[in-house]
């Protein structure tokens, strides 16, 4: 099992800089990823979700330089050298994060200078941790710092959105990156996905949350995803809806029922919604019991109506809900592969960990690309600056 080490990756960054350049980084900033407990795929139809940080990181240490080149080495990827008026996609896929970033900014009239950096991270990409999201605002809060510019949080958000819409061609919406700004230790993020106004709910102390990483990968961008936003966004217009987030059960009448696949999304936005908002009032009346039920009810939804699970991550939802230990488990994030999570009884979470490694088979209709892992995350602060 992984080990609770959010300050791993901020650590690591500082001395692998301080090799390499020969001197201590003026500045280091550090994001976490990302779980969303539940209310999944609602962002983009302006509705509510619940996320947590993980205590995981990816953390950049920089300092500025006179010229406008950006200079940044991946710990895991290696090297890029650009400058903002350069086309991104001339650059590896890891480096258009951070370019977007400042050219974004730059976008705002800001003047913008370059820096020197390293990048060093602890959440596994590709696993629907938002470990893009984490580089994004990282890289945010560097380009801010080395130009004297005082972050705003939000508009680091909408930054990440537009790197991911714009620069990756990736519709999504923008939890991950509100996530990543603003969560607080202890709580999850409860967010209205259309003001983006959001409040932190504080977390019952019976249960833990455990990510269960199946070891299969995914891109978000080759897979069903922008498929998905698409027909949301048509249901919504057959309907004369701004989105999803209005539509009601009795809307779902006035659709064309010959298109069954688009009912069926309509039918899980609407739903989650609900159970966003009826799992809010879990957690504040500690009905655990309740707030489970509601994390599979979740899962069966994304698999049934929105089509959006695999058979990874279905064989181990179902391990998980098989443990005396478990009050319910769901897939996180985009889908089709990566994690799940599981809420598991307080003081149970080594027994019910070993219970998922000894017993989960990776299906043979997808097999796993790195071995499977399973942790309790608690939940952490948002991005920050590092003296």
């Amino acid at each position: 099992m992984m080990k609770d080490s959010p300050l791993l990756a901020k650590d690591r960054v500082q001395e692998l800089f301080s090799a390499k350049y020969g001197h201590t980084p003026s500045v280091t900033a550090r994001s976490p990823g990302r779980v969303n407990l539940i209310g999944e795929h609602t962002d983009y139809n302006e509705g509510f979700v619940l996320p947590i940080a993980v205590p995981f990181d990816t953390a950049i240490a920089a300092s500025p330089e006179l010229s406008p080149i950006i200079r940044v080495i991946s710990e895991g990827f290696g090297e890029a050298v650009f400058d903002l008026n350069e086309d991104p996609s001339l650059l590896p896929l890891w480096a258009r994060y951070v370019h977007g970033m400042g050219t974004y900014l730059k976008q705002t009239g800001q003047p913008i200078k370059g820096w020197t950096g390293y990048i060093s991270s602890d959440i596994p990409i590709g696993a629907n941790l938002s470990s893009s999201a984490a580089l994004e605002i990282a890289a945010g809060l560097i380009f801010c710092a080395v130009n004297n510019i005082e972050a705003d949080m939000q508009q680091l958000a909408y930054a990440g959105q537009y790197v991911e819409n714009s620069v990756l061609g990736l519709p999504s919406g923008i939890m991950d990156q509100m996530t990543c700004a603003f969560a607080e230790r202890d709580s999850a993020l409860l967010i209205d996905c259309r003001d983006l106004s959001f409040n932190p709910v504080k977390l019952p102390e019976g249960a833990a949350i455990v990510v269960m990483d199946t070891g299969t990968r995914r891109e978000l961008a080759g897979t069903e995803y922008a498929k998905r936003r698409q027909a949301c966004e048509v249901t919504a217009r057959e309907l004369g809806l701004r989105s999803l987030r209005d539509a009601t059960h009795s809307d779902l009448n006035q659709l064309d029922s010959s298109n069954g696949s688009n009912l069926k999304r309509a039918q899980h936005v609407i739903t989650e919604n609900i159970r966003v908002k009826k799992a809010v009032e879990a957690i504040q009346s500690q009905d655990i019991v309740e707030l489970g039920r509601l994390m599979t009810e979740s899962h069966a939804s994304l698999k049934n109506d929105y089509e959006v699970s695999g058979p990874a991550l279905d064989e181990i939802v179902k391990n998980a809900l098989n443990s005396q230990y478990c009050f319910g488990a769901r897939m996180t994030g985009g889908g089709f592969a990566g994690c799940a999570i599981a809420l598991v009884k307080s003081g149970k979470v080594n027994q019910f960990c070993s219970e998922i490694l000894e017993n989960y088979r990776s299906p043979a209709l997808q097999p796993a690309e790195s071995p499977t892992k399973v942790f309790p995350v608690r939940a952490s602060a948002g991005a920050s600056l590092l003296q």
